[in-house]
């Protein structure tokens, strides 16, 4: 997280809670229309995207790929590396995260007809998702598990006598 950066807060996401939060999307969007496939926003919505796949009996998954963050701080304009043919209509767009919402706005301009879907989702992006699971406030960096390790940490005692 950037020390120039709006975010004051960190929101750590295990492997686990991304496994439960993105089945609870899945309960979301159960019943609603038909789904003939799902489109992952990469990179964050692949992972997302395939255990939504796998609870609604999904087996056609397509990407649109965007690059519009690098690993801790807000880049320029979305660069789209791949596109995805057709207005998205009968699909589920799915990402990790709407955050800003500016790529959310380029990814809806591809595919206006699909449904988007997002696992968690912040005050400014909000109004341009239909689904979402959790809301996290707008100054939160959250921290997906594939951008963590585990590492040693050192005891609290430890920290007390230094």
């Amino acid at each position: 997280m950037s020390t120039d950066s709006k975010y004051r807060k960190m929101y750590p996401i295990s492997w686990e809670q991304l496994h439960r939060d993105s089945k609870a999307l899945s309960w979301r969007l159960l019943n609603m229309d038909y789904f003939k496939g799902i489109i992952a926003i990469t990179r964050g919505g692949m992972v997302p995207a395939a255990i939504i796949a796998r609870e609604l009996d999904i087996h056609l998954v397509d990407t649109i790929c965007i690059s519009s963050y690098d690993w801790k701080d807000k880049k320029g304009d979305a660069d789209i590396l791949k596109s995805f043919d057709g207005d998205g209509e009968g699909y589920l767009l799915i990402d990790d995260l709407v955050d800003t919402g500016r790529t959310a706005q380029v990814v809806k301009e591809i595919v206006p007809k699909a449904h988007f879907a997002t696992v968690y989702a912040k005050p400014a992006g909000r109004p341009l998702v239909d689904t979402y699971i959790t809301e996290v406030s707008q100054d939160t960096w959250i921290l997906f598990p594939w951008d963590t390790e585990s590492q040693f940490v050192t005891p609290i005692a430890g920290m007390e006598r230094s």
